[in-house]
């Protein structure tokens, strides 16, 4: 991939997609197709199809998606299903049909069983039942991982697979209705800041669950690394290899923040997979490694959140 390429980023308005466009940016490339929603329906085959058609894209970065937190998994599962499928399946079809020399496939560490050994190695895809919470996201980027591996074996087309593990930086989705956990603990706490002392905020489960958290332009990195390195067929986990209680990640959020009331931890409310913390030997081996502590990533997180995303 040369810095003159013809490199589409689908997605490229969201948080991911704007990371890897960024990133190809500040390492001079010159010709970004940046596919985002105003420009194109990836959910259609018609649109999806003229796009490539149009643009004739060289590379492709697939970081569109329909994301969101727990509670939007769990209540819209038949969208998240259905425009994720659509979604990858339209691109990665077309990016063949056009001549597409390599695609990457951007997908999520949910894709792994709820009870999975850890740190989770990419072995363990489909070796036991899923959380159900996220079950239906899931399964759609499983089935992004299957086809492109059967568009490889079948028909040689380079297509490559990550799995990035809980991401979290500029761009995100702060709406307390459908953002993950990070981003949601950002703006709840904030937003605290203008209430009575008496004000306490209120977080789902007990705080016990562990997770791991990757800035999104260290996942941009890797993309770029993978994009000009990683030939394999198997998909490839993307972390830090180390992880927090939410316990934890609240308190780093509150000093953060300046919120300094008691947490009313609602335990009735589910914890999801009680840890989640990805093996990254295989990336690793590639000369990639995270360089945005989860602290220093907080912070200027939140500093883009107040400039940015602060009603």
């Amino acid at each position: 991939m040369d810095s003159d390429s013809r490199v589409l980023v689908a997605g490229a308005n969201g948080m991911v997609g704007s990371a890897i466009v960024r990133n190809l940016e500040s390492k001079g490339y010159t010709n970004i197709i940046k596919g985002t929603r105003d420009e194109v329906d990836f959910t259609n085959q018609d649109d999806t199809c003229g796009y490539f058609s149009y643009h004739q894209p060289e590379y492709v970065f697939l970081a569109a998606a329909k994301v969101g937190g727990i509670m939007a998994n769990k209540t819209y599962k038949a969208d998240f299903l259905y425009d994720n499928l659509m979604i990858q399946s339209n691109i990665i079809t077309s990016a063949y049909d056009f001549g597409v020399k390599k695609l990457l496939f951007l997908g999520s560490s949910c894709i792994y069983p709820k009870m999975a050994k850890q740190p989770i190695t990419e072995d363990q895809l489909m070796t036991g039942p899923l959380e159900p919470t996220n079950d239906a996201y899931a399964i759609a980027k499983i089935a992004g991982i299957m086809m492109c591996q059967a568009y490889r074996q079948q028909y040689g087309f380079n297509a490559i697979s990550l799995m990035p593990t809980n991401l979290y930086g500029p761009n995100d989705n702060f709406d307390l209705e459908t953002s993950h956990v990070l981003p949601a603990m950002i703006a709840k706490f904030h937003l605290a800041l203008s209430h009575s002392s008496h004000y306490e905020v209120k977080l789902w489960g007990d705080g016990s669950p562990m997770r791991e958290f990757l800035h999104v332009d260290d996942l941009a990195e890797a993309c770029y690394v993978c994009m000009q390195k990683y030939e394999d067929s198997e998909h490839i986990n993307v972390g830090t290899g180390e992880d927090v209680t939410i316990k934890e990640l609240a308190e780093t959020i509150t000093e953060i923040v300046g919120y300094n009331r008691p947490i009313n931890w609602d335990s009735s409310k589910p914890n999801g997979t009680p840890r989640k913390v990805l093996n990254v030997e295989k990336i690793k081996s590639l000369g990639w490694e995270p360089k945005i502590g989860l602290k220093e990533g907080i912070q200027s997180t939140y500093e883009w959140y107040k400039e940015n995303a602060c009603q």
